[in-house]
C-alpha cells in the first residue's frame, strides 16, 4: 500500500510498500492489509502503527482525522502528528498534546456559545427597543 500522512500544513509523511497498518477508529482497532476493501475510517487521537520491508515497524501519534482507502492508496488526514520516539513516549505525547488539545478546543467553544448568546440577547433588546 502507498500511505500518505497529511497535516492542514502539508505532508507529514509519504510512505511506499507498506505491507500492513493498524489504526485506532471510533470503533475501536482497525487493521489495513493491501487488498482490504476500500472505505473510510474516523481516526481518534492513539498510536498509528505500519510495518514496510525497509524500515520494519513504525509507530506514529496521531491526532483525531480521518482515514481513506482506495485500492492500494491510503490516504490519513489528521491535524497533528508525531513520530521518531519509542512507543511508551508516544503513547505519552497523545495523552499530553492531542488530548490536551481538544480540552482546549472544548473550552475556546464554550467561550465562543457565551459570546454568541450575549451577542443575540443584546441584538434582541435593541430590536426591542427600537
Amino acid at each position: 500500500m502507498h500511505l500518505r500522512i497529511l497535516l492542514p500544513s502539508g505532508v507529514f509523511a509519504d510512505v511506499p510498500d507498506v505491507r500492513r497498518m493498524v489504526v485506532e477508529s471510533t470503533d475501536g482497532y482497525f487493521g489495513l492489509l493491501p487488498h482490504r476493501l476500500d472505505g473510510t475510517l474516523a481516526l481518534v487521537p492513539g498510536i498509528l502503527h505500519y510495518e514496510t520491508l525497509e524500515k520494519g515497524e513504525v509507530y506514529l501519534a496521531i491526532d483525531e482525522g480521518i482515514l481513506v482507502k482506495i485500492g492500494h492508496e491510503v490516504s490519513v488526514s489528521v491535524r497533528h502528528a508525531t513520530g521518531g520516539a519509542d512507543l511508551g513516549h508516544l503513547r505519552e505525547a497523545v495523552e499530553r498534546e492531542f488530548l490536551a488539545l481538544d480540552e482546549h478546543d472544548q473550552v475556546v467553544r464554550s467561550a465562543l456559545a457565551r459570546l454568541e448568546s450575549g451577542f443575540l440577547r443584546r441584538l434582541e433588546r435593541l430590536q426591542k427597543g427600537a
